[in-house]
């Protein structure tokens, strides 16, 4: 029976925190842009607002990944 990498199940804890982060900053920066439309910094805000929402998704199938990984173990190599 295989036990638990603690390490990194920990790595992939801390990952799913930064997923939770993004998750919640993109969507709120992008509502800032689009709310203030006028203002000069509309478009630097949205495209960190966009890359953000990008940032959630990919860090969250990373994080899955990880998680799978301390608890099932790493996929032999061929």
């Amino acid at each position: 029976m295989r036990r638990t990498n603690k390490e990194l199940l920990v790595k992939g804890m801390k990952s799913f925190g930064y997923t939770v982060l993004a998750m919640f900053m993109g969507p709120f920066l992008i509502y800032e842009a689009f709310k203030n439309e006028e203002h000069p910094f509309y478009w630097p805000v949205l495209i960190l607002g966009i890359i953000c929402a990008i940032l959630a998704i990919y860090l969250g199938f990373r994080s899955v990944k990880i998680v799978m990984d301390a608890i099932f173990g790493e996929k032999p190599k061929n």
